[in-house]
């Protein structure tokens, strides 16, 4: 075996791109840089978002942007408007009931500095989260609920990464 072989060849290829690569990324969360983005991720109030989805959504987003519950002065205002819907995937061919259902949620959201200026971001984030129904009826409201709970999880997480990538590229 020689050195010279193509597998070795492409190996070594992807070693030296790595390296080269390497050099040009830094972390977002992490040194210096990390500390004034997470500083500035703590200066975001949350302005307050109807429904219960909504209610959900604020309650994340406040942890995930801010979770030392430092009392830190706004310097920006996030607003988002909620679209949630429910949508049956799956029917009982006997009975004609769901035996699945999807909360669906789109969140449009806008980040505004406080004192007013143009949008520092904005986008579309959507999620889902499925659940099982039953013939019981308590049993659907808490599964849709906690299906509620999941979308709200993950739509903050996605609104606070792009944030985040917008306000590191400032």
């Amino acid at each position: 075996m020689s050195l010279f072989e193509p597998r070795f060849a492409r190996i070594g290829l992807v070693v030296s791109a790595t390296l080269l690569v390497s050099g040009c990324l830094k972390p977002m969360y992490g040194g210096i840089e990390g500390a004034a983005l997470r500083s500035e991720l703590a200066a975001i109030a949350v302005d307050p978002i109807p429904e219960r989805a909504g209610h959900y959504l604020a309650n994340e987003l406040h942890f995930a942007l801010n979770g030392t519950g430092a009392d830190v002065p706004p310097k920006y205002h996030l607003q988002v408007v909620l679209r949630e819907r429910v949508q049956t995937t799956l029917v009982d061919s006997i009975t004609g009931r769901a035996t699945s259902g999807s909360v669906v949620i789109d969140a449009d959201y806008k980040l505004l500095p406080v004192g007013g200026g143009p949008v520092v971001t904005s986008g579309l984030a959507f999620t889902f989260a499925s659940y099982d129904r039953s013939s019981q009826r308590f049993a659907n409201i808490r599964a849709a609920r906690d299906a509620e709970i999941r979308d709200a999880k993950a739509l903050a997480d996605q609104i606070k990464t792009r944030i985040a990538i917008a306000l590191a590229r400032n």
